[in-house]
């Protein structure tokens, strides 16, 4: 799986050798949206808990929890916060006059439903593992950079930190 290929790549060090000791892998997402709601465009009944999304991501999360040294940390989603969202090019088109709400596509439309607690819990385990010294590295993979102030408070407990961003854009702090 691409998760084993990206700790695999991480467990190199920077003379080649191997770090053999694995504290855990901790795996951080919410339960896939549970909820059935209607496209505003079409009024069409969507039950995002049958999707194809939503049965994967079950379905990893059970590979996960059955997994050796691996550790699934759940937040929640915030399914009374969703809101619609239309594709921001298309907004721009549909503000400005040069479409009309008709040109609109279903897949224009999407469902923007937000995770709550998953970054806390990353922050609650880093500073975990830094004060009771029971890693020497951490190696984060998130195309996120809030957790810097973690990173940093590892840093200065004396943990080697390393951020691998995944190819996204990451603050220069």
């Amino acid at each position: 799986s691409k998760l084993l290929r990206a700790v695999r790549r991480h467990m190199r060090g920077k003379n080649n050798d191997w770090h053999s000791d694995l504290y855990r892998i901790f795996f951080y997402d919410c339960p896939p949206l549970d909820k059935k709601m209607e496209h505003p465009l079409t009024q069409k009944q969507i039950d995002y808990g049958k999707s194809t999304r939503a049965t994967w991501r079950r379905e990893l999360h059970d590979v996960l929890r059955t997994s050796p040294r691996t550790a699934l940390r759940l937040g929640v989603v915030d399914d009374v916060n969703c809101s619609w969202v239309i594709d921001s090019d298309k907004l721009k088109k549909l503000c400005k006059g040069k479409i009309h709400l008709t040109d609109l596509a279903e897949n224009d439309i999407t469902l923007n439903s937000k995770q709550k607690g998953v970054d806390m819990r990353i922050g609650l385990d880093i500073a975990s593992l830094a004060y009771k010294r029971l890693v020497d590295r951490i190696v984060l993979i998130s195309g996120d950079s809030d957790f810097v102030p973690a990173a940093k408070m590892a840093r200065r407990e004396g943990i080697e930190f390393v951020l691998d961003s995944m190819w996204a854009p990451i603050r220069p702090d």
